[in-house]
């Protein structure tokens, strides 16, 4: 199994216990989907290694007890701890309209109502209050909210995010960029 194929699960943060459980964080919207979860891939020094479940209890605060086969030690489950866990993509639902995955649209062209093509994604912040697209723009990172008014819909084929962004979001961002541009331009005057 490859990266390109895979989505990233969340990450092994300790063990539990000395039997060789470990707590991992799944960065999902909805840990309960993953209670029956049979095997996952462990990143280990770059390689995506199959781990099969034994025993999984979800936790609040995206978390999960997990107790992997062929691991019964602390010792054995220490190297584990920081290591990212993936998923194959084809295991996820299929999404359409305004709905994506955040992993997929990285890359994805934005292309706002009025401005017309902006830049590219770069990633996604997930924040406690709000969650936040990134992208890149004249060479600044510009943030644009995760909001069902903003987004309008995403183009798989064509790689788009069609957004109507409010008026001045983008400005807010250039606004020192152009600042700085009119401060060259006066010293050339001179």
């Amino acid at each position: 199994m490859q990266h390109n194929d895979c989505f990233q699960l969340g990450h092994v943060t300790r063990t539990h216990g000395t039997k060789g459980e470990v707590v991992i964080f799944l960065d999902v919207d909805f840990p309960d989907d993953y209670e029956q979860m049979e095997s996952v891939f462990v990143e280990i020094k770059g390689q995506l290694i199959p781990y099969f479940i034994q025993q999984i209890n979800i936790q609040r605060g995206n978390k999960a007890i997990v107790k992997f086969e062929d691991i019964h030690s602390i010792e054995q489950a220490t190297p584990l701890i920081n290591c990212p866990l993936f998923l194959p993509e084809d295991t996820l639902d299929e999404l359409d309209g305004s709905k994506f995955y955040y992993h997929e649209i990285v890359g994805f062209r934005v292309v706002d109502a009025t401005l017309g093509a902006l830049g590219l994604i770069t990633t996604v912040y997930t924040m406690a209050t709000q969650d936040l697209i990134a992208m890149e723009y004249q060479g600044q990172e510009v943030l644009i909210p995760v909001n069902d008014d903003i987004i309008k819909g995403v183009n798989r084929q064509e790689k788009v995010m069609n957004v109507n962004l409010p008026e001045g979001l983008v400005d807010v961002y250039t606004e020192g960029m152009n600042a700085v541009a009119d401060d060259d331009d006066s010293e050339i005057e001179d």
